[in-house]
């Protein structure tokens, strides 16, 4: 029995890439979702996120919503 260390190269190299593509993508949703901090004298409008950035955090997510278990 051998070791093909080419092919478990490729597998950890792709594992890698994906793991880091996914956690990346969490926290463009993160931050895209999450409140600001107020700065004094700022309207209470400026808040939150702007729709289009909740937007590109709900497509980070996944498009969140449907389905389920």
């Amino acid at each position: 029995m051998s070791i093909d260390w080419a092919a478990l190269g490729q597998v950890f190299g792709v594992t890698l890439v994906v793991t880091v593509g996914i956690v990346g993508l969490f926290t463009l949703g993160i931050v895209g979702t999450s409140r600001k901090p107020r700065q004094e004298g700022e309207a209470v409008a400026a808040d939150g996120p702007g729709g289009a950035a909740r937007t590109g955090a709900y497509a980070c997510f996944g498009g969140g919503g449907g389905g389920g278990a």
